[in-house]
């Protein structure tokens, strides 16, 4: 059983890692060179913006104060994005690769979130809601991977 400080912690790191998220998302939009590419990064940036609106509203409605900081973990990975895609060239493919990456790594982490007692309905319904809205986009990836310039 988890105590509430380890739930709120969790939760925490889910929050830090969806801001981390849109940063790296609105970062490969900037770097990519087919459109419709860049424009799904921007609506994965501006989904992960609107996640995290919607978590932290259900998070101050049932803790109290946490730390909206991004973590260093996030903070590695847009940087590697950021090498990755310079020696990449700004590589359309590289960056999708390392977005699907990301997704996986979110299912995962929302999963074992979701494996926790003591969290809120309310909170456990959004959860499952975010990380079902970023499956269907691993699965719609399938499609974007082919993509060709």
């Amino acid at each position: 059983m988890s105590t509430h400080n380890e739930v709120l912690e969790e939760l925490e790191e889910v929050l830090e890692k969806n801001k981390d998220a849109e940063k790296g998302f609105a970062k490969a939009a900037e770097n990519a060179e087919n459109s419709s590419l860049k424009k799904y990064f921007e609506r994965k940036s501006r989904e992960r913006k609107q996640f995290n609106l919607e978590l932290k509203n259900k998070m101050k409605a049932n803790f109290t104060d946490f730390d909206e900081d991004g973590s260093f973990t996030g903070t590695i990975h847009r940087a590697w994005m950021d090498i990755k895609s310079l020696f990449s060239a700004d590589d359309d493919e590289s960056m999708l690769e390392e977005s699907i990456k990301g997704d996986k790594a979110a299912v995962d982490e929302y999963d074992d979130l979701l494996e926790e007692d003591g969290i809120p309905t309310d909170l456990r319904t959004l959860l499952s809601q975010q990380r079902d809205q970023i499956k269907r986009d691993i699965e719609k990836n399938r499609i974007l991977e082919d993509i060709e310039d």
